[in-house]
């Protein structure tokens, strides 16, 4: 993370929007489980344990993360700004729905009728898998002041390109972290069903990359000249 980054994090106080963010983060998460659970029928399901314990805990070292070292994130995701793309609150409200989607059918899948079933060895590679993309998303979120939820021009907050950590080699490694980790969802669990919304999601992400490209090419000044240099928006030397 750049200095002056570091400098703002250290003199920026977390809001009561910023509280509300962390609360609601833990809830939905803790909720997902909760479905899953209920969905199931049971409580014996230990990879249901698995996924949703290292879910869980991932979300709170992640909200530490961010707290110590880009606060105003939390600040600014604590409640739906102005400016956000209608377009983008359509795929986040789809996003949403195909989770929950996940949630039953993972529950149906491995803790209620056992349809399908993939060995601890894909566990141990989605974990794997799991946290690499949660160390790219977490080098993303600390690089970009402007990390916010919700795809829009921040000209409340002098909205720049950002070149430096990941983003030299990519335009958006925050996305590449998202992808990763709903891939290995499926394979912590064990379900080869769950893949189907998942394949839904990263669809829908691929999507969202795009229309954010093109939205900072149109809007963000600046941001034309970042894409001649950094060429690709998710894999390097493909796309």
């Amino acid at each position: 993370m750049s200095e002056s980054n570091t400098s703002a994090a250290s003199t920026t106080k977390l809001k009561r929007s910023g509280v509300r963010y962390i609360f609601k983060t833990i809830a939905y998460t803790v909720l997902h489980a909760v479905i899953f659970f209920v969905v199931a029928g049971t409580l014996d399901v230990p990879r249901g344990w698995l996924y949703y314990g290292i879910y869980l805990g991932t979300t709170i070292i992640n909200l530490i993360i961010i707290y110590k070292f880009n606060m105003e994130l939390m600040n600014i995701r604590g409640k739906m700004q102005e400016g956000t793309k209608t377009w983008d609150k359509m795929i986040l409200i789809t996003w949403i729905g195909l989770l929950i989607i996940f949630d039953v059918v993972a529950g149906l899948d491995v803790g209620r009728f056992g349809w399908t079933f993939l060995n601890f060895n894909f566990a141990i590679v989605g974990i794997g898998v799991w946290i690499g993309a949660n160390i790219i998303m977490n080098w993303a979120e600390i690089t970009n002041k402007y990390f916010e939820g919700t795809v829009r021009i921040q000209s409340d907050r002098e909205h720049q390109v950002i070149t430096t950590g990941p983003y030299k080699y990519v335009r958006h490694p925050g996305y590449i972290g998202v992808i990763l980790a709903f891939i290995a969802m499926p394979l912590i669990l064990g379900s080869i069903l769950t893949f189907i919304p998942v394949g839904v999601i990263c669809v829908l992400f691929i999507i969202r990359t795009y229309l954010e490209d093109k939205t900072l090419r149109e809007e963000l000044e600046g941001y034309t000249e970042y894409a001649q240099k950094t060429k690709y928006r998710l894999i390097p030397g493909i796309w």
